[in-house]
């Protein structure tokens, strides 16, 4: 079969997520996720997705759409994951999960599921992340004067425990199989921007590293945040952790602006930008095998033409 090459890298919009045995794939509002079932065959579902954000409109303004980009990751995030894992609970369990939530909250009951989970992770990761590194950078105030070293050692803390739950969790066996199904989403991507036909032996050799990733995103954000504190100081201690806390949506903002331009363009400096979190990748992606390649196809082809994607973009060797 002839093979496309690309002019250059295209951009194609899709992006994704690893779920538990399976792949969820995005393209503007439809998203597909593909599972593994336990029986063996990969399930299928699509369905559109509305925003969090009260208007279309603050989705497309720069600085602003990032935080509304970064809550709607988190609820499709989280909602894609609980579908998957209901191939796997005990059906016992599973209906009487459903029967009690339907019965508390009715038709909205997934939704405020999703924003429970959606609150708790978001206050467990400003406490790991935002609060742990600054009281334990306070720590070394009776042997440290200068406010700016502090705030050096506090950057260096919120780096190092970052990559460092990042290893942990990698440790762990199931989650390495969710890194191997990371691998496939990215190299699905690739597969199809690099102007290659989606099929196993192409995807099988294209990069399980993306520019776009939710690992380069997260490494952006810790790394902005790091420099906006050490140069935004205040003497209250209480004022001091207000300010941490409201400045992660522009943070956030931030941070997928340079995701965006990251997706977009490959010249020196983004690529230079880019690097540190292709690199964290490697922690957060693993060589999936072939089944898995072929749930992250199906999950693409459910709501993307790659074929028509191609043929914009490329041409015949």
């Amino acid at each position: 079969m002839a093979r496309k090459k690309s002019k250059k890298k295209c951009y194609s919009g899709i992006g994704g997520q690893a779920v538990l045995e399976g792949i969820m794939m995005k393209n503007k509002d439809m998203y597909s996720v593909a599972v593994r079932t336990p029986d063996g065959d990969i399930d299928v579902a699509v369905e559109e997705y509305d925003s969090f954000a009260p208007s279309k409109a603050l989705t497309r303004i720069p600085f602003i759409r990032g935080v509304f980009n970064f809550i709607d990751s988190l609820i499709l995030g989280i909602r894609t994951l609980n579908y998957s894992a209901s191939f796997y609970e005990e059906e016992q369990d599973t209906h009487k999960k459903e029967k009690i939530l339907d019965r508390i909250f009715k038709d909205h009951a997934e939704k405020v599921l999703s924003t429970i989970t959606v609150i708790i992770s978001i206050a467990i990761a400003v406490g790991l992340f935002v609060l742990a590194p600054y009281y334990l950078s306070r720590l070394l105030s009776g042997v440290i004067v200068s406010d700016t070293a502090i705030a050096i050692a506090e950057g260096v803390l919120r780096v190092v425990i970052f990559v460092g739950y990042i290893v942990l969790i990698s440790c762990m066996k199931d989650i390495r199989r969710v890194f191997m199904y990371h691998g496939a989403e990215h190299k699905c991507i690739n597969c199809i921007e690099s102007g290659h036909e989606l099929n196993v032996e192409n995807v099988r050799k294209a990069s399980r590293e993306h520019k776009r990733c939710g690992t380069s995103f997260l490494f952006f954000v810790v790394f902005i945040s790091v420099i906006l504190f050490i140069f935004i100081r205040v003497e209250d201690p209480v004022a001091r952790v207000a300010i941490r806390i409201l400045l992660i949506p522009v943070i956030a903002s931030i941070s997928y602006e340079i995701i965006r331009l990251a997706g977009r363009s490959d010249n020196i400096i983004v690529r230079i930008l880019s690097a540190p979190g292709m690199w964290l990748q490697r922690l957060t992606t693993r060589e999936p095998d072939d089944s898995m390649i072929e749930v992250g196809i199906a999950a693409v082809e459910a709501v993307f033409d790659w074929r028509q994607f191609l043929g914009n973009n490329t041409d015949e060797l």
